[in-house]
């Protein structure tokens, strides 16, 4: 069985979920990985450099640059018909592309894979991350989402020939048009691949609140800022900080819910995280269910406690 791995990078470097996703790759069978996009020369001599990788194809044009599902949909359906599954990390931009190519394909996606049974049968979570469901499929192609968290990251030794492609369909984005983008840079870990994540709910009350209360412990601890969704529908934190099943899947070494109440949706985000760290006023929070660690505190008081002993102890 062969697998085109369409791989997330950032030009210069692989992101460390596509090296999940090649993982699980490998246990389909030989796999090639995908790395489009413009001026994406680093990001292809790293792809070589993964375990288990035989063949980069690299391929180039503006639209690719972009991130237009419409272009990798034109470029990828084509080199699907020399490959058993196409597999992609389940990303934003992963959710975005996979789509358009399983309808084109006329197969039907596996989205969120956590575990490969075997060629054909798949575990994905359902209803929020509270049951399991193993899919088997009977299409002659897979297009399949890995949800990244669920995979340990291949490692670095390989030696890949690397490919110039013709971007072809894909330097075009059909009806669709690229206008702009806003791209938020931080100094902070980025939040998926962070070791250490500190989030806030809607008990911070305001934007204001959750800068003044979030972000310095997680600079303090050097991790990434995380937020419900009720704190990000409220305005309080930007859509890019969501974690929860409709935001970002993330499971760090340390996770700490600082005024979140633990709802489902979140819960299905971050319940995978090594060790949970709960900090709520409400004894009966959800949140404490999953949580290694709860305190039953107002933030306000209790985050500056932390913060001070943290500093006492030189971190």
């Amino acid at each position: 069985m062969t697998v085109l791995v369409i791989a997330d990078h950032d030009g210069k470097s692989i992101r460390e979920d596509t090296l999940k996703t090649v993982t699980a790759a490998a246990q389909l069978g030989d796999v090639d990985i995908l790395v489009a996009g413009k001026g994406v020369d680093g990001a292809a001599a790293a792809a070589a450099k993964i375990t288990g990788v035989k063949k980069v194809l690299v391929a180039e044009s503006d639209a690719l640059g972009h991130g237009m599902a419409e272009a990798f949909e034109a470029l990828v359906v084509p080199l699907a018909a020399g490959y058993d599954a196409v597999l992609i990390p389940s990303t934003s931009q992963g959710k975005n592309i996979a789509p358009r190519i399983a309808a084109k394909l006329d197969v039907a996606p596996i989205t969120d894979v956590i575990q490969i049974v075997d060629a054909s049968t798949f575990v994905r979570p359902i209803y929020a991350g509270n049951a399991l469901e193993t899919v088997k499929s009977s299409d002659a192609k897979k297009v399949i989402t890995v949800r990244p968290t669920a995979f340990k990251p291949a490692g670095e030794g390989g030696s890949g020939a690397i490919s110039k492609i013709d971007a072809g369909a894909g330097a075009g984005a059909g009806g669709a048009k690229f206008i702009s983008e806003e791209i938020v840079k931080s100094d902070r870990p980025e939040l998926g691949a962070a070791k250490i994540v500190v989030s806030g709910g809607r008990a911070m009350g305001s934007a204001e609140e959750f800068t003044r209360v979030i972000e310095p412990l997680a600079d303090l601890l050097g991790g990434a800022v995380g937020a419900s969704r009720a704190a990000v529908d409220a305005g309080y934190a930007p859509n890019d900080y969501q974690v929860g099943q409709t935001g970002k899947v993330v499971a760090p070494d340390l996770y700490i819910a600082i005024g979140i109440s633990g709802a489902i949706q979140h819960l299905a985000g971050m319940k995978d995280s090594k060790v949970i760290v709960a900090i709520n006023k409400d004894p009966d929070a959800p949140i404490f269910a999953v949580a290694d660690y709860g305190l039953v505190s107002d933030y306000k008081t209790a985050v500056p406690d932390l913060m001070a002993a943290l500093k006492k102890a030189g971190k």
